[in-house]
């Protein structure tokens, strides 16, 4: 792994928590900010990463994509316990092409796929009953067919421009290594806990 390699990093921590955290490890904050600066946080699952950026999928008239559309910036932030490590991502964010969006939707189970029809997520709804009308209505309408993605649901991808690495010390000494993005390339410094 190189010292100047975020990316690898990364998936070394990931790897590391996968084999001892009790929870989904791919379960991170995803933390953005509307045109008034005004912030939201929640968590959400980080479906895939790589060179390019750390991928979620949501319907895209969401309150945090309907945030990302006014203020296309966004942090996200992974906590593994079981190995005591933080991770930090802050950057821009960008939407996912149509093929892999599509090919992701079509990798997901179908309850999940019928639910993404059904759900207009962040609206208000009367009650439980609601929701289970219109799934059953979409289920309906899928009937015996493969259910394809809705226009309105894809990924977005926060294309990272700052990465810290967090490690957990005794006494609150802790490690911390910021990866800043400067014209393409990473450069590293070590941060006071």
């Amino acid at each position: 792994m190189s010292e100047l390699d975020p990316i690898a990093r990364f998936r070394a921590s990931y790897e590391r928590a996968r084999q001892s955290e009790r929870f989904d490890v791919a379960r991170v904050a995803l933390a953005t900010a509307d045109a008034q600066g005004h912030p939201s946080v929640r968590f959400v699952l980080m479906k895939q990463f790589d060179a390019r950026g750390f991928e979620v999928y949501t319907n895209l008239d969401s309150r945090k994509a309907r945030e990302l559309g006014e203020n296309p910036w966004a942090a996200l932030a992974f906590h593994w316990d079981s190995t005591g490590e933080q991770v930090r991502i802050e950057g821009p964010v960008e939407p996912i092409a149509a093929a892999e969006s599509d090919a992701y939707f079509a990798s997901r189970p179908r309850g999940n796929q019928l639910g993404a029809w059904a759900s207009r997520q962040s609206a208000a709804i009367s009650g439980r009953a609601e929701l289970e009308a219109s799934v059953e209505a979409v289920s309906a309408r899928f009937a015996g067919r493969e259910v394809t993605r809705p226009p309105f649901w894809g990924g977005l991808r926060v294309v990272p421009e700052r990465i810290e690495f967090w490690q957990n010390r005794d006494d609150r000494l802790h490690d911390r290594v910021l990866y800043t993005r400067v014209d393409g390339h990473w450069t590293t410094r070590l941060l006071s806990p």
